[in-house]
C-alpha cells in the first residue's frame, strides 16, 4: 500500500443488525446506501459491540479496550460528567494523528468533557433528572473553553452535540458551545432538563451534522493529507426526530423513517467522497454502537416497532439493546475499500468494533506495543479476502446494561446469570432453573435453549475464559510516537 488510504468509521446510534434490508430480506426499512456500501464491499454478520450501551461501546471504539478497563464498570454516562478516557490512554484518532492524518469527530460524543463549571463539584453519579444535574448544567460559564473534550483526545477539529437529549442542548465546535444556552428546555420538548440554545431545533441534529461532515470532506480535498472522519450518528436514538421529507417514508413508523434519513446522510457523505476523487483510497466502516432498543417513536410511546409494525430491528436476535443476548451488542458493520475487498464478500468470522484500532494500525503497517489499544485484533485479513487457518478473533466478553457478563469462545457462549441483564423482561425463573445460560450459537442463534446442564465442560472451561479476561492487568499508559 504504497499511499495511506482516507478512514471514514461511521457510528449508528441504536441501529440495530435487522433494521438494513441488506441483512434482513423482512426488513420494513429501505437503506439504499448502506446496502450499496454492503454490495460494493464486505459483510460481517457476527460483529458485536463490546457493550450492549452507548458510552462503554464508543469507549472500546476509539481506545481498542473492554470498556472496564476504564473507569466505568457498567451503565452510561450521565449529563455533563467528566472525561472517560484518560489523558494517558492511547486513541485511535491520537494514533493516527502520529501517523500523518488529519482526524475529525463529527456527531454524538457522549464520553464525558470538562465543563468550566463557575463552582467546584462533580456530578458523577447524579441521576439524569436530578435536580442537581440541573443547577450544574445551569453553573457552567459557556463562554469559557471545555477541557478533556474530543480536541483533547486527539481529533483536530470537533462539531457536535454531548449527547442529543441530555443538556446543555446547543452545538459543541472544537472546545466550545456555539452561542450561548441561556433558555431552559421546554418541558413539552424531547430531552432531560437544562439549558438551551434560542432557536434549538431536534430535527436540524442529523441534517447539520450531515452537512458538517459533507463540508469536511471538501475542505480536506483541498490538502495533500490522508484524513479520518469518525462520524457518530444521533440517529435513530432518541429524539426520534425525522424531517419531513422522510416522515411515512418507511413501514416502521418514526423509527424507520430516520434510519431512511440516516442512510440518506450516509449516502451524502459518500457522494461527498466520490465528488473530491476520495472513493478509490477510502475505507468506509458503518456499524452501530449497539443493537436496537425497538422505540415507537420520539416520545417512546407505548408498545414498539415489533408490536405495532412489525418490523424485528434485531433480525431474529434474542433481546433489545442494553441487554446480554445477541440483540444487545450484534451490530450490523459492513465495510468498502475499492481495490482492497471484494465486493459481495461475506465475513462470518467473530469480530468486535475494538478491533478496527488494530486494523487501522496494520493498513499504516504500525505495530501497537502490548499497552496500546490491549483488547483490539488485526482483522485486516478479512478484508483482504486472505484464507486462514485459524480465525483471528476466537474469544469475546459481552457486557450488558446491568453489569451481566457473557463470554463467547468460538460458537459457545456462557451468560453469568439468568436475566436479560438490559431493557428486555427477564425470564420467568423456578428453583429448578439454572443460573446461568449456556447457548451454542452456531446452532442457536436465537438463544432458545439453554444447554448449562447438558454440557458442564463447556461452563467450566468458559468460566476460565472470563477469568483470564477479567484478570488481565490494566498497564499504566504511556503515550508512544509512532512514525
Amino acid at each position: 500500500m504504497t499511499k495511506l488510504p482516507n478512514i471514514v468509521l461511521i457510528l449508528a446510534d441504536d441501529m440495530g443488525y435487522g433494521d438494513l434490508s441488506c441483512l434482513n430480506e423482512d426488513s420494513k426499512i429501505d437503506t439504499p446506501h448502506m446496502d450499496g456500501i454492503a454490495e460494493e464491499g464486505i459483510i460481517f454478520t457476527d460483529a458485536h459491540a463490546s457493550s450492549s450501551v452507548c458510552t462503554p461501546s464508543r469507549y472500546s471504539v476509539l481506545t481498542g479496550r473492554y470498556p472496564w478497563r476504564g473507569s466505568l464498570q457498567w451503565g452510561v454516562l450521565g449529563p455533563i460528567e467528566a472525561a472517560l478516557i484518560d489523558a494517558q490512554t492511547l486513541t485511535l484518532p491520537q494514533f493516527l494523528q502520529q501517523s500523518g492524518y488529519h482526524t475529525a469527530c463529527i456527531g454524538k460524543w457522549h464520553l464525558g468533557m470538562g465543563w468550566p463549571f463557575r463552582t467546584p463539584r462533580s456530578t458523577v453519579g447524579l441521576h439524569w433528572d436530578s435536580p442537581e444535574i440541573i443547577e450544574a448544567a445551569n453553573d457552567i460559564d459557556y463562554s469559557q473553553a471545555i477541557i478533556d473534550g474530543p480536541t483533547a483526545r486527539g481529533f483536530n477539529y470537533y462539531f457536535g452535540v454531548d449527547a442529543s437529549n441530555f443538556p446543555p442542548y446547543c452545538f459543541i465546535e472544537n472546545d466550545r458551545t456555539v452561542g450561548i444556552p441561556t433558555l431552559q428546555k421546554p418541558e413539552d420538548m424531547f430531552g432531560h432538563p437544562g439549558p438551551m440554545i434560542e432557536g434549538w431545533d431536534l430535527e436540524q441534529l442529523m441534517p447539520e451534522l450531515t452537512r458538517k461532515a459533507v463540508s469536511y470532506i471538501g475542505e480536506r480535498a483541498k490538502e495533500n493529507q490522508p484524513f479520518f472522519l469518525y462520524f457518530p450518528s444521533t440517529a435513530p436514538h432518541t429524539p426520534i426526530a425525522p424531517i419531513k421529507k422522510f416522515q411515512g417514508k418507511s413501514q416502521a413508523g418514526p423509527y424507520g423513517d430516520f434510519i431512511m434519513q440516516l442512510d440518506d446522510s450516509i449516502g451524502q457523505i459518500y457522494a461527498a467522497l466520490e465528488s473530491c476523487g476520495f472513493q478509490d483510497n477510502t475505507l468506509v466502516i458503518v456499524t452501530s454502537d449497539n443493537g436496537s432498543p425497538g422505540r415507537y417513536g420520539s416520545l417512546e410511546a407505548p408498545g414498539s416497532i415489533i408490536e405495532t409494525f412489525g418490523h424485528q430491528p434485531n433480525w431474529i436476535l434474542r433481546g433489545l439493546k442494553a441487554d446480554t443476548w445477541d440483540g444487545g451488542h450484534r451490530v450490523p458493520c459492513v465495510a468498502k475499500w475499492s481495490n482492497h475487498i471484494q465486493a459481495g464478500s461475506t465475513c462470518d468470522e467473530l469480530i468486535c468494533l475494538m478491533d478496527w484500532f488494530a486494523t487501522c494500525a496494520a493498513i499504516l503497517g504500525q505495530e501497537l506495543s502490548g499497552d496500546e489499544a490491549e483488547d483490539s485484533l488485526n482483522i485486516l485479513p478479512y478484508l483482504l479476502g486472505e484464507k486462514l487457518a485459524e480465525p483471528i478473533r476466537r474469544e469475546l466478553v459481552h457486557q450488558g446494561y446491568r453489569k451481566l457478563y457473557a463470554v463467547r469462545k468460538d460458537e459457545w457462549k456462557l451468560i453469568f446469570g439468568n436475566r436479560s441483564g438490559g431493557l428486555s423482561p427477564d425470564p420467568p425463573t423456578n428453583n429448578y432453573d439454572p443460573l446461568q445460560q449456556l447457548y451454542n450459537m452456531h446452532q442457536d442463534i436465537r438463544e432458545r435453549e439453554n444447554l448449562y446442564f447438558q454440557y458442564p465442560e463447556k461452563v467450566e472451561s468458559l468460566t476460565k475464559v472470563f477469568a483470564a479476561h477479567q484478570c488481565r492487568p490494566t498497564a499504566p499508559h504511556t503515550q508512544k510516537k509512532h512514525k
